[in-house]
């Protein structure tokens, strides 16, 4: 249990804070930079649901619970994500593709940049449950799977960090709160780790269903969330480029480790 709970704190909390603190340090890094970094993240979270947890989850149960508990994992996410849409009445991302491809011009002025922060920093909070989850289910059933799942999180959540702290401080919030507030959002990776450890008391079809629903709620995460907003930033073909390299290094990791 301590050490599930030190591994969560050291994915999240100084996992985010360390991309607030990189930000906070040297100044917003340019789009294009936070493309690339989240393009990178977005591969190995890939890399964790292909390689380590959908595995996990058939060989403790069967391939049925697996898929319908990834797609739990996907819709539970999107009610998520709906929820905070409604909180935030932010609506639609974009209206046209105009809209879509010129982001970047319509955010400028410091009002919505702070509004953008925070939507980012609660959505993040909310995300990072599911990383727990996996973390906590991993460890109660190995402990090299759960420090693997561990570090390849932590390293995700460097430029997550990184790209939440930018409009946060382009926005007027003081850098020292800026990271406070970041590493604040990665501390709700220790609920999920809890749950995730609760549910691999309770048997193996238990364990199927927390790797299989946190590994659906990090695809959704990936393909709805990361990916859309680097091709938003970047324009161009680099976020594919990097989100492949990104696999090879969680591959990478998985195999050292």
């Amino acid at each position: 249990m301590l050490e599930v709970i030190i591994l969560s704190v050291i994915a999240g909390v100084i996992g985010m804070g360390l991309g607030s603190f990189i930000t906070a340090l040297f100044g917003s890094s340019s789009d294009k930079m936070i493309s690339i970094f989240l393009s990178l993240a977005g591969g190995v979270m890939l890399s964790i649901v292909f390689l380590d947890l959908l595995p996990e989850a058939i060989e403790h149960s069967n391939i049925i619970i697996t898929v319908l508990s990834t797609i739990a994992g996907v819709f539970m996410v999107m009610f998520l994500n709906n929820l905070l849409d409604r909180i935030s009445k932010s609506g639609k991302l974009h209206g046209s593709f105009a809209e879509f491809f010129h982001e970047g011009e319509m955010i400028s002025n410091k009002r919505v940049m702070l509004k953008s922060g925070l939507i980012m920093l609660f959505a993040i909070a909310l995300h990072n449950i599911p990383e727990g989850l996996a973390m906590g289910a991993a460890s109660h059933v190995d402990n090299n799977l759960g420090l693997t799942i561990a570090l390849l999180i932590g390293l995700h959540n460097i430029p997550e960090g990184m790209a939440i702290s930018a409009p946060l401080i382009a926005g007027g919030i003081s850098k020292v709160k800026t990271v406070m507030l970041v590493m604040l959002a990665g501390a709700t990776t220790l609920l999920g780790a809890v749950a995730g450890i609760i549910l691999g008391d309770i048997s193996d079809y238990a364990v199927s269903i927390a790797f299989s629903m946190a590994g659906g709620a990090m695809l959704y995460i990936v393909f709805s969330e990361i990916l859309p907003h680097c091709i938003v930033t970047s324009k161009d073909r680099l976020p594919t480029f990097f989100v492949l390299i990104g696999v090879v290094t969680g591959m990478i990791f998985s195999g050292l480790i």
